[in-house]
């Protein structure tokens, strides 16, 4: 049974850091493609970042996650990471994680296999 499970969300101030995790069980997590979206209130849900399986090439949303945020994953561990460095309140959202065995980009409709999501909230 493939189960991705995120966590590491919480309230930091603005310029603070967090890490998120997304533990997966059920497969192999770098036979995957694994991408973190994000979902704001009356927003649609869009990409953040994603990862391909095996070489793990990385690719970023658009330019306001760029410079900030980091994917990376830990096949020991089978877990991927999303590490958020300088945040602003503008990235408040529920974080989610996804997997894929096919890379299909940045189209969420592409991943067949979700995380619950993780609320990341960046006030003062």
């Amino acid at each position: 049974q493939v189960q991705l499970v995120e966590s590491g969300g919480g309230l930091v101030q603005p310029g603070g850091s967090l890490r998120l995790s997304c533990a997966a069980s059920g497969f192999t997590l770098d036979d995957y493609a694994i991408g973190w979206f994000r979902q704001a209130p009356g927003k649609e849900r869009e990409k953040v970042s994603c990862i391909t399986s095996g070489d793990g090439l990385t690719y970023y949303g658009d330019s306001s996650v760029k410079g900030r945020f980091t994917i990376s994953k830990d096949n020991t561990k089978n877990t991927a990471y999303l590490q958020m460095n300088s945040l602003k309140p503008e990235d408040t959202a529920v974080y989610y994680c996804a997997a894929n065995p096919r890379w299909v980009g940045a189209d969420p409709s592409g991943y067949g296999y979700w995380g619950q999501g993780t609320q990341v909230t960046v006030s003062s």
